[in-house]
């Protein structure tokens, strides 16, 4: 079981049902029966992945009458996008130096009269 909140947050987001929960949450409210048409599973099981969606912070359920509307809390995903963000700035260095080096190459072989195949 995951202890720190990012872990659990990515362990949530590792199996492609919640995903798909998440992005149907991510255009409004939804109940639990909702949720689960498109899937071929009972109510029980995705109830049991809306509670690790819970657990992780990533929805939240409240109360009306005898519905109890789920909906998504976007604040943990903004966590996983700042830490992904670290890694995309870090490969889009990588990938301009890359560019700076080929051109480069291309500037030699034009000086030395070399053609590419």
């Amino acid at each position: 079981m995951p202890t720190d909140r990012l872990s659990a947050t990515f362990a949530a987001l590792a199996d492609p049902t919640r995903r798909a929960i998440l992005a149907r949450l991510a255009s409004g409210e939804a109940s639990v029966t909702e949720l689960a048409e498109p899937f071929d599973m009972s109510l029980p099981a995705v109830s049991k992945h809306l509670k690790v969606l819970e657990r992780a912070g990533l929805i939240a359920r409240g109360r009306e009458a005898q519905w109890r509307p789920c909906r998504l809390e976007a604040a943990r995903l903004k966590e996983v996008a700042d830490w992904v963000e670290h890694y995309r700035r870090f490969w889009e260095q990588r990938l301009d130096r890359l560019d700076a080096y080929l051109q480069e190459l291309q500037r030699k072989e034009k000086r030395h009269g070399r053609k590419r195949k």
